[in-house]
């Protein structure tokens, strides 16, 4: 039901985003994690400013995001990660843009996904403020690092 966050298969208070298994599913593949209510509220934040509150690597980590606030979350990489979509170029527009806030840092499916998926990560982590949100880190796509801004 939209607003009671919490997917099926997660404790009530939900776990974090990437977080352990739910029930049902494969061994809680199929469950998309709840984040907790400090990660709703940051990407809820001036949600009207993006077209997307946040993106994540894979489906599933972008569901329990999108779920949680009903707002706009990219799912970078399709369902595990692996497709091409976006890639790096086409992100980093978007990012340009101001159409993306957050950026959930690697996946909760034992990796950050390959190909593309990698690659965004990888500039992000290097471009943009690594910040932690009740123990869920994020790259906000809005506040540059100072040594990229000099480099600009």
């Amino acid at each position: 039901m939209p607003g009671q966050g919490t997917a099926p298969g997660a404790a009530p208070g939900g776990t974090a985003v990437g977080g352990g298994a739910g029930g049902g599913g494969m061994g809680g593949l199929l469950d998309a994690s709840t984040p907790s209510t400090e990660v709703v509220a940051a990407l809820s934040q001036d949600a009207s400013r993006y077209r997307w509150v946040a993106a994540a690597v894979g489906s599933q980590n972008a569901a329990g995001l999108q779920l949680a606030t009903e707002l706009p979350v990219m799912a970078i990489g399709g369902f595990n990660g692996s497709d091409p979509s976006p890639t790096l170029e086409e992100m980093q527009q978007l990012v340009a843009d101001g159409d993306i806030h957050y950026l959930l840092a690697g996946s909760g499916m034992g990796g950050s996904g390959s190909g593309s998926a990698a690659q965004i990560l990888e500039w992000a982590s290097s471009r943009y403020e690594q910040v932690s949100i009740d123990g869920t880190t994020f790259y906000d796509l809005t506040a540059p690092l100072a040594t990229t801004q000099a480099a600009s």
